[in-house]
């Protein structure tokens, strides 16, 4: 790092003091094995135990490198950690506040500092989709000419806030959410660790288990939770960070629901009932329920997507193509946005007309298929493609839909045993109604009856 002269000071009142910095930042891993999560970027070999010095060198030097993440898992942390553990030049700038006089300041500092003394540039660059192309162009030849190395820090997926040019020089690392488990040995370790509170207070198991729910996958905010909450014990002389101490201190009340227990289910049931009741008041305290426990975002979107086939169906169209818009922004947003995500599909689905017709028709063909109703396929049907198949009679005598008038042909499609059986019964609720209309006269072109005019059923509009 190169600090001015109130960062040195800054840093001196924190050494001599450790306890005037957050929790948060005194509990900062200071090698890569002591990072919580991200197993899977840290194996011998990998780009950023390159970057620290460890193995490799020669001819094939370390690799500039974009971390994409959620806040709160570790991205500034690997950087510091680098910081730390390489004895390369380290220079630190944030987008926010950088612009391309720094960073072309910095630039010339490398090159001075790798002609005049042999000694390398790693450049952090924080937040850098808040970079404009102009500024992001800046970068390109002193990443290219490794003038420096880049470690970037991005929330955004880089695919749509990064250039291509500095992407395809870079290698892109995606950092994955931290786990309960991840978080869980964290805060043990902040409790009794001397750089954290040293001892000076216990967590019981449920203000632990709040912790890890108001967290969000989040390691900052777990150590600032944490912080506050043995702040607010110490001040009324207690030694455990009780639940409601906890809840006091970051103004969270825990929500009673145990993500591996029954309150998982019942809220979800309860979530997915209201929805097909169409208590969009309901659906959206259920939930609220869910994310404050903090559910994981995909399961709730699966349980919408299985709602909008089974509860709504062709009721509405839209309503499975909402449901898995909203699935998909979810795995790429996360929380906490992912929350405005799913209240727009709950409410979407809540207010949707309802038709279970789907649900009861694959449900009564698959109970006669299980109970043997199946039969042979009618002959004029099977495949006729293969040598022989006309002797056998394969499809001999099958009628072309689309070269009759109306496009529907009167013959015979399920096998004997079910022939004239009625699976699908749609409803008069929404558009489905349009379908009723057509399921109606497509039977009754397939039984042969004349069609009340020339035109064939059109199709329904959604």
């Amino acid at each position: 790092m190169e600090p001015d002269l109130f960062t040195a000071a800054a840093e001196d009142r924190q050494e001599k003091d450790p306890a005037s910095s957050p929790l948060a930042v005194r509990m900062r891993p200071r090698t890569l094995d002591e990072v919580v999560g991200q197993q899977h970027l840290l194996r011998p070999g990998s780009p950023l135990r390159r970057l620290v010095g460890e193995g490799g060198g020669g001819p094939a030097g370390p690799s500039s490198v974009i971390l994409w993440g959620p806040p709160g898992i570790g991205k500034t942390t690997l950087a510091y950690v680098v910081s730390q553990a390489t004895q390369k030049r380290f220079v630190e700038l944030s987008a926010i506040t950088a612009g391309v006089k720094e960073v072309r300041a910095v630039i010339d500092g490398a090159r001075r500092s790798s002609g005049a003394y042999g000694r390398d540039t790693v450049l952090f660059l924080d937040e850098i989709h808040r970079f404009s192309k102009a500024q992001q162009d800046s970068l390109l030849p002193a990443v290219e000419n490794r003038w420096v190395t880049l470690i970037a820090a991005t929330t955004e997926n880089p695919y749509f806030s990064v250039i291509s040019p500095l992407l395809s020089r870079s290698l892109l690392l995606t950092l994955e959410p931290l786990t309960d488990d991840d978080l869980r040995g964290l805060l043990r370790r902040a409790l009794t660790d001397e750089r954290g509170l040293g001892g000076a207070v216990t967590l019981p198991e449920d203000a632990e288990a709040h912790l890890l729910r108001i967290a969000g996958g989040d390691a900052r905010r777990a150590l600032t939770a944490l912080e506050a909450g043995a702040g607010a014990a110490l001040d009324k002389g207690e030694s455990e960070v009780t639940l409601t101490s906890l809840e006091e201190a970051v103004d969270r009340a825990a929500v009673k629901y145990d993500r591996a227990g029954d309150q998982h289910y019942d809220v979800a049931s309860a979530l997915i009932k209201s929805i097909r009741g169409s208590d969009v008041d309901a659906a959206l305290h259920y939930l609220a329920r869910m994310i404050e426990a903090g559910e994981d975002p995909r399961f709730i979107a699966r349980r919408l997507m299985i709602s909008a086939s089974e509860d709504i169906g062709l009721a509405d169209p839209t309503a499975l193509p909402t449901a898995v818009a909203a699935a998909q922004a979810v795995a790429l947003i996360g929380f906490p946005e992912a929350a405005l995500t799913l209240s727009h599909a709950t409410i979407a689905l809540a207010l949707a007309p309802k038709s279970n017709a789907a649900t009861t028709a694959i449900g009564a063909a698959l109970a006669d298929v299980r109970a043997g109703l199946a039969g042979p396929v009618p002959p004029h049907l099977r495949d006729g493609h293969y040598q022989g198949a006309k002797k056998l009679g394969h499809a001999q005598g099958y009628l072309y839909p689309h070269d009759l008038p109306g496009g529907i042909a009167a013959q015979q499609y399920a096998p004997d045993k079910i022939h004239g059986k009625r699976y699908y019964e749609p409803t008069r609720y929404g558009a489905e109604a349009r379908y009723a209309d057509v399921v109606e006269r497509v039977r009754a072109r397939l039984r042969g009856d004349p069609p009340p005019s020339g035109d064939g059923p059109a199709a329904p509009s959604s």
